[in-house]
């Protein structure tokens, strides 16, 4: 077998097969070294957050509200799993199950935490999974500045995603997974995988290239790979905790419609990143885009606004990845028996769980189990390509800048912004 791809997907799946089988032979192929892209640099999230919300994934084709509700489910045991994993194999993950805080910091945002709410308690989802924090609550938690409230949900974990990806990687090779990195791949096709070095062949080949996926043959429009950046604070003093919060280390962000995202890290840095980077023409990926000093200066700006007390702290660090999103903004798993070919991917940034979800449901797939991972809506889905360039760079581009516009309207007229509802279908709402 042959998986392409030596991020979370590739080495979950790699894991749990080995796990299973032991007799199978398992090549892991790589471009780079294990955890290069996004599995190794991205905000630490270990999250239920599914990219498509309940209702599209009951629209899905055999699906219903009980499949997406079996969907989330199964993103919630994701999260504990992962923890499971790290501590039975000894990886130093800095895992901590602290939950999510979602602040409400204008009269718009709380009506869409107090709407989201809602909307749970409709899908069958209680107190336990998501609950509305009023303003005393919410800042007992997180104080930042203009906090009208919050969402809170205790499904999700921090990590540090580089230590887990790595303690991953050497737990598959213990099972007997070969991981051979800088081996670049260039097709992935029926019963083989087209590198520079030669060709690796075998019954089943998966495809776990999430935002690099446009680098191979004939999926230039399969995933779009979209930046996040990143950036991050010298260690904290206790005084200045004391003043933002986090005390379990819960994970942050804000209901404003350009995503940002946040955690306290196991030395007490603040980690803190978003979206603002702009969509390369013809998806292109380059180690230049992990740079955007505009996006750094805006996160750092961000930052300081919402917690005032960081106006004197210095930030040691900055990065950023691509990472994959579907034309439908749907991720999916599959394995076509047929053909050998498996894939799964577009995580649209929420891929720290829901790779691990991808990796035990491929593994259920190719060993042939009917089970209820491979039963859940987004198995087997396809989205379709991409538009070809320029109409790909002019939407995505747009789209970005949309979000960024939308969150001034709302600042400017208090009201529920007209562009972001517009911009809604587009953006997989």
């Amino acid at each position: 077998m042959v998986i392409v791809g030596a991020g979370f997907t590739g080495l979950w799946t790699a894991y749990y097969l080995a796990e299973a089988d032991p007799g199978l032979r398992i090549l892991v192929l790589e471009a780079e070294v294990a955890g290069f892209g996004a599995s190794g640099r991205n905000g630490g999230w270990c999250s239920a957050l599914f990219p498509a919300s309940p209702d599209r994934l009951a629209r899905l084709p055999g699906s219903s509200r009980e499949g997406a509700l079996a969907q989330h489910r199964a993103m919630c045991a994701t999260v504990d799993e992962v923890g499971a994993v790290a501590a039975a194999e000894g990886i130093d993950a800095h895992y901590a199950k602290g939950g999510t805080i979602v602040l409400a910091r204008s009269g718009t945002e709380w009506q869409r935490a107090r709407e989201e709410v809602a909307e749970a308690r409709a899908c069958g989802r209680g107190d336990d999974h998501l609950r509305l924090l009023d303003a005393t609550e919410a800042t007992g938690v997180l104080a930042a500045t203009r906090v009208r409230g919050a969402t809170y949900t205790p499904d999700c974990a921090v990590v540090q995603p580089a230590r887990l990806v790595r303690g991953l990687a050497e737990a598959a090779e213990r099972r007997g997974v070969r991981i051979h990195e800088h081996t670049p791949v260039r097709a992935v096709e029926q019963g083989r995988a087209v590198t520079e070095h030669g060709t690796a062949r075998a019954g089943t080949v998966i495809r776990a290239t999430e935002g690099y996926t446009a680098s191979l043959a004939g999926l230039r429009r399969a995933l779009a790979p979209v930046y996040s950046l990143i950036v991050a604070t010298e260690p904290l003093p206790p005084e200045v905790w004391e003043q933002i919060g986090l005390a379990r280390r819960e994970t942050f962000a804000d209901h404003r419609h350009l995503v940002i995202y946040g955690q306290r890290t196991a030395d007490d840095r603040l980690v803190f990143g978003g979206r603002g980077a702009p969509y390369h023409f013809g998806s292109r990926t380059a180690p230049g885009f992990d740079r955007d000093e505009r996006v750094f200066a805006a996160l750092r700006h961000t930052l300081r606004d919402l917690f005032p007390v960081l106006s004197d702290a210095r930030f040691t660090h900055a990065w950023g990845g691509a990472l994959g999103v579907a034309r439908d903004w749907m991720a999916s798993v599959g394995w076509d028996p047929r053909t050998g070919l498996g894939w799964a991917g577009g995580y649209v940034g929420d891929g720290v769980s829901t790779t691990n979800l991808a990796g035990r449901t491929l593994r259920d797939l190719v060993l042939g189990r009917d089970t209820e991972l491979t039963r859940l809506p987004w198995v087997g889905h396809r989205s379709r390509g991409w538009e070809p360039e320029p109409l790909r760079w002019l939407g995505m581009n747009a789209g970005l800048r949309a979000m960024t516009f939308a969150d001034a309207e709302e600042r400017r007229t208090g009201r529920q912004s007209l562009t972001a509802r517009l911009m809604s279908p587009l953006l997989g709402g």
